[in-house]
């Protein structure tokens, strides 16, 4: 009778599948803890700017989160956390300052900022009283921004049809060349140029001088974010279209088009915002105006960012609060812009089916 040996081998010790990690409020804790010694070291050494306490806390913040992840996890794990607060320590860095500016700006802005500042103009009002008014200002920025929109992104969102759907050899070569130097212009530099063509041709001052130089710093914004919308359309949608016998215009017209309309206005959003702001055209071109003028093709205007340098100059408590009062009103002005941009990007955009 044969028996059947089978080898008996000890059983290998049970490894565990879990390994040691930091909780998960360790990020968190590892934070506050910074920030207090950070405001520590800060007191301690007589550092009075916040700033640099900021940045000793974001030093502390990286170095004890590699520290104590290298000894209750591995190096790699580490250089990975290390990445992460990385990440975290710039998104801080760029948020702090903005929610700063917003604060200053609505803690001084909204003590004079009510209907009658924005119903009335300064005309009549010495500049180191209180009173007065942003309307005259507003409604030439409304003005001024509008006709460089009518000018310039009809003209930009052509430009980048040409260059994604026509564009080939040395002619889109040197627009896109153009497009990309045009992008770097100075402000003043675009004032200056319809300045010359103003002096040349003996006109005056007026809104729709400054409409043209916002226009030339606001079309290759628009080029170039329609450009990269027009991009991300997939050809399979073009092929389509042609397959079935449709036009290219009609097929740029009615696919292309729609299909990346809310990126293309989200474009033209951002490059209105980029001139908004502007103020040395309109020193060069409009002049600026104490009165309401309603008319940009006539007569000096004034605008926002004039509004703001204009009132900052005088030096007095009121003018102070005027210009902050404007500053809250030109971010509010580009935040109902974007706002209007995304319901109008969102009821145009093509309806998908599920």
């Amino acid at each position: 009778m044969s028996h059947t040996h089978q080898d008996v081998r000890p059983l290998a010790p049970k490894q565990s599948l879990t390994r040691r990690g930091l909780p998960r409020w360790a990020p968190a804790g590892i934070g506050a803890a910074s920030v207090a010694l950070g405001i520590a070291i800060g007191l301690v050494a007589g550092l009075e700017s916040r700033t640099q306490w900021g940045l000793i806390a974001a030093m502390l913040f990286v170095g004890i989160t590699y520290t104590a992840s290298s000894v209750v996890e591995n190096k790699r794990q580490a250089k990975d956390r290390v990445a992460t607060s990385l990440v975290w320590v710039c998104f801080v860095l760029a948020v702090v300052p903005l929610l700063s500016l917003l604060w200053v700006t609505l803690s001084r802005g909204l003590k004079v900022l009510d209907g009658y500042f924005l119903t009335h103009s300064m005309a009549g009002v010495p500049g180191f009283e209180p009173g007065g008014g942003v309307y005259h200002a507003l409604i030439g920025t409304l003005e001024q921004v509008g006709l460089a929109t009518l000018i310039a992104a009809p003209i930009g969102l052509l430009t980048a049809v040409y260059l994604v759907e026509y564009g080939k050899g040395a002619l889109a070569k040197a627009v896109t060349f153009f497009v990309d130097v045009m992008t770097g212009i100075p402000s003043i530099v675009a004032g200056l140029f319809i300045l010359t063509i103003m002096l040349m041709l003996g006109l005056s001052p007026a809104g729709y001088l400054g409409s043209l130089a916002l226009a030339i710093l606001m079309m290759p914004v628009v080029v170039r974010s329609t450009e990269e919308m027009l991009k991300l359309v997939p050809n399979e949608l073009r092929e389509a279209s042609l397959a079935l016998g449709v036009p290219k215009w009609r097929t740029i017209l009615k696919v292309v088009l729609p299909t990346a309309i809310g990126g293309i206005t989200t474009g033209v959003m951002l490059a209105i915002a980029r001139i908004a702001g502007e103020t040395a055209p309109i020193m060069l071109l409009v002049f600026g105006s104490q009165l309401i003028n309603a008319n940009p093709f006539e007569g000096a205007q004034s605008s926002l960012p004039f509004y703001i340098w204009e009132q900052y100059r005088v030096g007095s408590e009121a003018s102070y609060d005027r210009a902050w009062a404007a500053a809250l009103v030109l971010i509010a002005f580009v935040m109902i812009l974007n706002l209007v941009a995304r319901g109008i990007a969102r009821w145009k955009a093509p309806k998908t089916g599920r």
